[in-house]
């Protein structure tokens, strides 16, 4: 089984920054595709961020320009740096990672942290 654990999530001023991070543990044979997502109350959950195994990342418009993911595969994990927070960007932060854990295609898997909660406040 895999287990994805994020920390980072706090309350921060408008303006502030925070870095996320979300570490994979279990029987992994490798990972593919690793991304950020946010809920909030009565909302869709809603890609944030999301980087490819070659390093392509994509950006939710809505943070272009603000935050920045990476990845660390040598750590299974993975990263969002959040600058210039606003209160719109207040939310359960969600990671997931695509996990292969056993021979063949059909060991692939999506697994989802439990989420860290992001409040940007005055």
């Amino acid at each position: 089984q895999v287990q994805l654990l994020e920390s980072g999530g706090d309350l921060v001023q408008p303006g502030g920054s925070l870095r996320l991070s979300c570490a994979a543990s279990g029987s992994i044979k490798s990972i593919g595709f690793m991304g950020w997502y946010r809920q909030t109350p009565g909302k869709e959950r809603e890609q944030v961020a999301a980087v490819t195994t070659d390093g392509v990342t994509r950006y939710a418009e809505s943070v272009k320009d603000r935050f920045i993911i990476s990845r660390d595969d040598n750590r299974n994990s993975v990263y969002l740096q959040m600058n210039n927070l606003n209160p719109e960007d207040t939310a359960v932060y969600y990671c997931t990672m695509r996990c292969r854990t056993g021979p063949g295609w059909g060991s692939w898997s999506d697994y989802w942290g439990l989420g860290t909660q992001v409040t940007v406040s005055s």
